[in-house]
């Protein structure tokens, strides 16, 4: 960790209103939650970014959404480490991921992309995948849709109507992070994802 340094929160995403609501966008929308959270407002700094300034416990957070479509992430993120002298331990990545049913969200450092570009992309460009992600889960796609297409669809009307509550577990869980660490946030994670948070 390097204490002067801030954290980057990156939520992965295409640019635009038409995907704002889509699955592939659920790292937009995390980070967006935070930033609302904090009171914070994007606006357009670095390399192809949109970023919001936060404190959490005493410590800068910058929040991202790279500006470049989903599967070109690496570049506007890389774009603001260097600006920002942010050490990778201190970048978490944000990203929709199909191996989690919808509303489960984990914490894991490492590990390959998973099949997700914009994750691939990240770690292409930094030359490491040593970083955080937290994984948003939107479930597979049913018999006989494309992975791509589900991806670009919009959430249903019942993920709609849980999305807040599942967007303010993924904000606690990166607050948790940025304040005690990634085991405190992931025990956190999983005690909010039992049945009445037993």
């Amino acid at each position: 960790m390097t204490p002067d340094a801030p954290w980057l929160i990156a939520g992965l995403g295409n640019p635009g209103p038409w995907f704002r609501l889509t699955r592939h966008n659920a790292g937009f929308l995390a980070v967006g939650r935070l930033a609302e959270r904090h009171g914070a407002r994007f606006r357009r700094r670095g390399i192809g970014s949109v970023v919001a300034e936060i404190e959490v416990d005493g410590k800068r957070v910058l929040l991202a959404k790279p500006q470049w479509f989903i599967n070109l992430s690496g570049r506007p993120v890389a774009g603001l480490m260097r600006r920002y002298g942010i050490p990778v331990e201190q970048l978490v990545v944000v990203q929709d991921d199909l191996d989690f049913a919808f509303g489960s969200c984990k914490l894991k450092r490492g590990g390959g992309p998973g099949g997700h570009n914009g994750v691939r992309s990240v770690g292409d460009v930094l030359g490491t995948r040593d970083f955080v992600r937290l994984r948003f889960g939107i479930g597979r796609p049913p018999k006989g849709q494309s992975v791509g297409d589900f991806v670009l669809k919009k959430f249903s009307d019942d993920e709609l109507a849980a999305l807040p509550a599942v967007l303010d577990r993924c904000a606690d869980a990166t607050e948790t992070l940025v304040q005690r660490g990634l085991n405190r946030a992931q025990d956190a994670l999983n005690v909010a994802s039992r049945p009445n948070g037993r």
